[in-house]
């Protein structure tokens, strides 16, 4: 077994089957006992169940007949339609679904040899940040001898039942499955990063642009190994209620296909179209389909050729699983779950990332310095009060995948604790040196804000300029204490760490050398007016900011004479008589041309206001004036963590 593969309970496949082999048994898991607390977290619910074997319940039972398919199973008396449906999602995949039951054959039932069949079988799940292996026995809940939860179409196949069942098991019960979202299982079954998207707030139904872009970007998921899922929510229409176009409320439906549909001629004609963008997907019931414009046996599929509709796997029966164009698709459904498997082997054609991956937690402390539960930003005073994690842009540009995900919360509802927490993010542009954690809000820019959810991911796409970011994960409201996982995915390496010291460590070279007595942030936000360089009567200049033996310059802004640097900067000073230079600087092939610079006290008296400063020459604050003036934004604290 691999290393990285955690083990549930401690539980050793191989040491177990071994053991029961030996003494002739099949394996009963003391860890999920065949008994109620198993089925029901709430001690009020029971029912008549019997806990059955696949051998009693058929005469050759097997893992897997003829393989695995989409349409292999149903839902049972579980309201689990959400973990169905990633099921026939995981079914596509067949090098997904042998990571989650691995040496699958190994497991299977062997007629030949039936002394080496021990009852148990093992399945893993991306956990948290880890594979998780996870052993469970076969006896399974039925009533008048027919499994009650998920089962197999087939009635000797049962990989979906003990599938369901080690799933349980993790979440504490059957009953802890009973509603929830596909993209939480689709993430535990491939470790993808998940994305929920509101079709109906997004109006993706009305704006034709967007809802090419989506069908391009859902098309680009699909080919890439990803998942996709949707849903409609009713308020106050009853859950599983039908809609007139056969749909059902509150009800996950798998995707299994996305394609553009090539058209004849006579509809080119009908349609005004060459191409129909279409949608297949599946109801995990098995049956209940979508009743209008190109449903199984709508008039629209006769004028397409027999092979098209061959090709596109069309079946006339009502098996749950249908087609509709992308269209009605967005104007009938509200959410969807995208589930990407973003690629970050460097064997592809394909792009690749570059992942980074933190854990982390919110934790409640009465001390603010020490306090990481600040809730969201409209917590002005405690928002600051989180884990904070820095992280640096290379490139002129790039686009940045941020994934947020809390904790599986079901095993605490037996507690009556399990539903999950709202959480979300922010991420601010920050000083180019900044290596302390953010204490007030002040030359910082606000650049991105996540949605603030409670499902059990969160994702962001974003793309942000050069230089260095400190990305906030939080709850929406202050001191909720729970674990997550951040995940950051980079065109080139971004090195995400977390920030945890306020202000420089005392240390003995601290009594040799001296220790910061004053901090000072300075953001230089633009100059106008520059001395002209050459023929074209522009220039190229950037900014070089010193104090004591410490400097940072911008990026070089090309052919102006009023640039705009919005660089920021951030000094621990240890000589507080020592001023702060800012020059502004010509960039040359041979030779950078100094263009003026301005010199400043930055004392914690001085104004903490915008101001627009004269471009002097070299020497002091009283040297003569230069053409330019800059515009500058100076803090000055002599508490090292007020800033």
């Amino acid at each position: 077994m691999s290393s990285s593969v955690q083990l549930f309970q401690d539980q050793k496949y191989h040491e177990l089957k071994g053991q029961c082999i030996q003494q002739g048994r099949l394996f009963e898991d003391p860890e999920f006992p065949a008994s109620d607390e198993s089925l029901y977290y709430d001690s009020a619910t029971r029912g008549k169940v019997e806990w059955k074997r696949p051998k009693d319940l058929c005469e050759d039972p097997c893992l897997l007949v003829n393989g695995m398919s989409s349409h292999d199973f149903h839902q049972g008396k579980l309201g689990n339609c959400w973990f169905v449906a990633a099921c026939s999602c995981l079914a596509l995949r067949k090098s997904l679904w042998q990571q989650v039951i691995p040496d699958y054959n190994e497991q299977e039932w062997d007629p030949k040899h039936p002394g080496k069949y021990a009852g148990i079988f093992r399945f893993r799940f991306w956990r948290f940040g880890e594979w998780t292996e996870v052993v469970v026995d076969d006896l399974l809940p039925t009533e008048r001898g027919e499994l009650i939860y998920c089962r197999s179409n087939v009635r000797n196949e049962f990989w979906s039942a003990l599938l369901e069942k080690a799933y349980a098991k993790l979440a504490g019960s059957y009953q802890a499955l009973d509603g929830g979202c596909a993209a939480e299982a689709l993430v535990d079954f491939t470790g993808a990063v998940a994305e929920s998207i509101n079709l109906a707030e997004g109006k993706y139904g009305e704006v034709i642009s967007e809802q090419m872009k989506l069908f391009e970007d859902l098309m680009k998921v699909h080919k890439r190994g990803g998942f996709i899922s949707c849903s409609i929510s009713s308020p106050g229409c009853p859950s599983e209620a039908e809609t007139e176009m056969g749909l059902i409320v509150g009800h996950a439906y798998s995707v299994t296909a996305i394609r553009k549909l090539l058209l004849g001629e006579r509809l080119v004609f009908s349609f005004k179209a060459e191409k129909l963008f279409m949608v297949r997907l599946r109801n995990p019931w098995g049956r209940r389909e979508w009743l209008g414009a190109w449903s199984d046996s709508s008039e629209e599929w006769k004028k397409v050729s027999d092979s098209e509709r061959k090709n596109l796997g069309l079946t006339v029966k009502n098996d749950g699983e249908f087609w509709m164009t992308f269209e009605d698709w967005c104007k009938n459904f509200t959410d969807v779950d995208i589930c990407r498997m973003v690629n970050t082997s460097c064997f592809s054609l394909h792009k690749t990332w570059e992942k980074e991956m933190m854990y982390g937690a919110w934790a409640k402390h009465p001390e603010p310095l020490l306090n990481r539960s600040g809730g969201c930003f409209d917590n002005r005073e405690t928002f600051l009060q989180n884990p904070q994690y820095i992280f640096d842009v290379k490139k002129a540009e790039d686009k940045v995948l941020v994934s947020l995900q809390q904790e599986d919360r079901r095993k605490y509802k037996k507690e009556g604790k399990g539903d999950n927490i709202t959480i979300g993010f922010e991420i601010l542009k920050v000083e180019d040196n900044r290596r302390y954690r953010l204490h007030k809000l002040t030359v910082q820019e606000r650049v991105a804000t996540s949605p603030y959810s409670n499902t059990r991911s969160v994702f962001l796409r974003r793309t942000l300029q050069q230089g260095r970011y400190i990305l906030i994960p939080t709850t929406y409201i202050p001191g909720v204490p729970t674990k997550f996982i951040l995940r950051l995915y980079t065109d080139v390496p971004s090195k995400l760490r977390e920030l945890k010291a306020d202000r420089p460590k005392m240390t003995c070279w601290s009594l040799l050398c001296g220790y910061p007595r004053r901090v000072t942030q300075i953001k230089v936000h633009s100059a106008e007016g520059l001395q002209k360089q050459d023929r074209s009567g522009g220039a190229d200049p950037y900014v070089l900011i010193k104090c004591e033996n410490q400097s940072r310059r911008s990026p070089v802004q090309h052919n102006t004479t009023s640039p705009v640097f919005d660089t920021r900067v951030i000094f621990y000073r240890k000589d507080i008589d020592s001023p702060v230079t800012i020059q502004v600087w010509n960039s040359n092939l041979l030779s950078d041309q100094f263009l003026g610079q301005a010199v400043l006290a930055a004392s914690p008296g001085d104004p903490r206001e915008q101001q627009t400063l004269r471009l002097r020459g070299r020497g002091g604050r009283e040297a003569a004036e230069v053409p330019g003036r800059i515009t500058v934004k100076v803090l000055s604290s002599d508490d090292l963590a007020e800033l």
